[in-house]
């Protein structure tokens, strides 16, 4: 590293697009829940801190055991992903207040657990060694493992707009807050078309907890902070839109990056101020598509 210029602002500019990648794929399963399927689940940010804390526990520092972390993450936040929905069946018209309430209760309860289970201090996460170290990027030095994730997160965002824009299983999903009716004569119960959408949205979280847990690491904090970002680039991209939450992720990792290199002292609350400027320019968001895109 010695002898290579770090330009100051080349390196977080890069972090932010790394953070905002992270932020994408953890709110991505919010956009399923609550503006694909009108579902309001604030238990998200525990779901996304069950991948970090599995991450924590099983990364060694080997590729063998990141498999073993993103396979086990993906599969415990899956199922408490389920795990919700079986519990939001019961009051699945009851509206957001009640959703809310409910799955507020569940993430306290969540929180207590993890913090029970693996202590009230932030574990440290250690990455494959491979990756554990930078490489040259236009003359600066980058962590590896941050410009590896980038281009993983980059790879599941399109996926993902494939799958809900291009596979049955997405349009089912779009179909069953539209027409709840219309899809149960095709044979579809719209109960369970939400439970698929609460395990896949655990799927994304759980994944993006464990790849990002070198990001964002887990922590009792982490659950309440993945689930303000999560709603902030919900809300700033507009409810149901898969591209509009892309570029607000997008945008608010390099307010998060940028913004403490640029203007430290204002940092806390540039992201609050850009969320201000953007609603006040386009109340609906910087997307307005009802039906993800």
């Amino acid at each position: 590293m010695t002898g290579v210029p770090v330009d100051p602002y080349v390196v977080p500019a890069l972090d932010g697009v790394a953070y905002g990648l992270l932020v994408f794929v953890a709110a991505a399963g919010l956009v399923l829940c609550f503006g694909v399927a009108g579902i309001l689940n604030l238990a998200h940010g525990l779901l996304f801190a069950i991948g970090g804390y599995t991450a924590a526990a099983v990364l060694d520092g080997g590729w063998a055991s990141l498999a073993v972390a993103l396979a086990v993450g993906v599969a415990a936040a899956t199922a408490a992903g389920a795990l919700v929905a079986v519990l939001l069946a019961r009051v699945a018209t009851a509206g957001h207040l009640t959703q809310a309430l409910l799955t507020f209760g569940v993430a306290l309860a969540g929180g207590s657990l993890l913090v029970a289970a693996f202590g009230p201090d932030d574990p440290p996460v250690r990455v494959p060694a491979a990756l554990d170290g930078s490489v040259a990027v236009a003359g600066h030095r980058y962590a590896a493992y941050r410009l590896v994730f980038i281009v993983v997160a980059a790879a599941l965002a399109v996926l993902l707009h494939l799958v809900v824009r291009r596979t049955r299983a997405g349009m089912l999903v779009r179909a069953a807050v539209d027409d709840a009716e219309m899809v149960a004569t095709l044979g579809v119960s719209p109960a369970v078309v939400r439970v698929g959408v609460l395990a896949a949205a655990g799927a994304l979280a759980g994944a993006a907890g464990v790849l990002g847990a070198p990001i964002i690491g887990p922590g009792p904090d982490t659950a309440d902070a993945v689930l303000l970002l999560s709603l902030v680039v919900v809300v700033l991209g507009g409810l149901g839109s898969m591209t509009g939450t892309l570029l607000a992720a997008l945008a608010v990792g390099q307010i998060q990056t940028l913004g403490v290199a640029l203007a430290p002292s204002a940092a806390p609350f540039l992201l609050f101020a850009a969320m201000a400027v953007v609603l006040a320019v386009r109340a609906r968001g910087l997307a307005t598509a009802r039906t993800a895109t």
